[in-house]
């Protein structure tokens, strides 16, 4: 089991302090593997092999000129989910490196944001190392604000 997941998983088990706690307590830790996730204060609430979920609280520090959780900001999040998904997912034989991002802005920000990272098992025991890695950031109220891939780049290690 990836050192990530162990993490997340003694986090939301946490018998004093909850899930609740321990989410947060993860999302920060995890923030701290790259400036620009801090950034958006991501809080997990779901991380498992081919699937993670982050929620993007919409306030002041990443709005745009229209109020709204602006477009560098949903890619950031698009992005820590698709790291997590990946550093849970991949098998302990192979690496990752993102390659590419495609995103589609498709509707105006105007909540907390949801970003999603999805892959099927199948992709990551497959010799094609482009895998692509399916996003989505929703709104509260179901509406999709942005949808994409980001292109990952998958080998085996080095010995």
């Amino acid at each position: 089991m990836s050192q990530v997941l162990t993490l997340w998983n003694r986090a939301n088990a946490l018998p004093v302090l909850g899930a609740g706690v321990g989410r947060r307590v993860f999302s920060l830790a995890f923030g701290q593997k790259a400036p620009y996730f801090a950034s958006i204060g991501p809080r997990f609430t779901d991380l498992r092999p081919n699937r993670a979920e982050l929620v993007i609280p919409k306030r002041r520090r990443v709005h745009n000129h229209l109020g709204t959780v602006h477009a560098i900001a949903l890619c950031n999040g698009l992005e820590a989910a698709m790291g997590a998904l990946a550093e849970v997912t991949i098998p302990a034989d192979k690496r990752w490196i993102p390659k590419g991002m495609e995103v589609a802005y498709t509707a105006k920000a105007t909540s907390d944001i949801t970003c999603i990272a999805e892959t099927d098992p199948e992709q990551w025991t497959s010799d094609d190392p482009d895998l692509p890695v399916r996003v989505r950031g929703v709104r509260e109220d179901g509406t999709v604000v942005i949808e994409g891939v980001i292109k990952l780049w998958v080998t085996p290690k080095t010995r």
